[in-house]
């Protein structure tokens, strides 16, 4: 079962929906759904059936409704692409962990789900590195986050763990880049990472022209095992 629901920000002046899906029975633990740049689309929506599916409770916040609220974009079609990079660019990454922040408070307090996790994608894999820092949550998982080099300082502040896939081809994130981030995080004991050869950023999405099906497929078992461990 799906539905949208509301969810109060951290200050109590304002509120923002969020994509719930839930299990058929008692959730085993609950997972936030970071969103890419094109919002909380259908690919997004799909990801947490799945995990409802497996049955856990996902929940993906709109993170952009203080731009514009319920935006869903297309990566497939040019000028919505464009259109994500420009929210992009205007997005307020701080606000948006005070509101996946809160997104893991209401699965605790309201759903009473007592082991709370994170994944994130492209945008939202570089928000699960930053929640793994700055939030409470209890695992985390981030696919092809952008720009964790410029993070590296915060690495100190995960204390549960946290997963991250890295396709050596991304065209937004190059190798020098990469390099930091395996010195900076391969001896963190918290920390794991896994490199995909030879694919480019978006790789796992659930549809469309980036799906790499194999691939996808493994990074996706390599993070239901890590949600078995740390959150059951």
């Amino acid at each position: 079962m799906s539905e949208n629901i509301a969810i109060t920000v951290r200050d109590g002046e304002d509120e923002f929906k969020a994509y719930v899906a839930r299990p058929s029975g008692t959730p085993k633990a609950a997972i936030v759904v970071i969103q890419e740049i094109f919002g909380v689309n259908a690919g997004i929506r799909q990801k947490c059936d799945k995990l409802a599916q497996d049955g856990y409770l996902a929940l993906a916040p709109d993170l952009f409704w203080r731009l514009e609220r319920g935006i869903q974009l297309d990566p497939d079609i040019e000028v919505e692409f464009n259109r994500a990079l420009e929210l992009m660019q205007k997005f307020d990454q701080d606000a948006g962990i005070r509101d996946i922040q809160a997104t893991i408070d209401y699965a605790r307090k309201t759903e009473g789900v007592k082991k709370v996790g994170a994944v994130g994608y492209c945008l939202g894999g570089r928000l699960a590195y930053m929640t793994a820092a700055r939030t409470d949550s209890d695992a985390t998982v981030g696919y092809y986050g952008v720009g964790i080099d410029e993070l590296l300082r915060e690495k100190e502040a995960i204390a549960e763990p946290l997963m991250l896939h890295i396709p050596t081809e991304d065209g937004f994130v190059d190798k020098e880049t990469q390099a930091k981030m395996h010195e900076g995080l391969d001896d963190h004991p918290r920390v794991m990472l896994y490199d995909y050869e030879g694919l480019d950023h978006g790789f796992a999405t659930e549809m469309g022209e980036r799906r790499v099906e194999d691939a996808a497929n493994l990074a996706d078992k390599r993070t239901a095992e890590f949600f078995a461990k740390h959150l059951l």
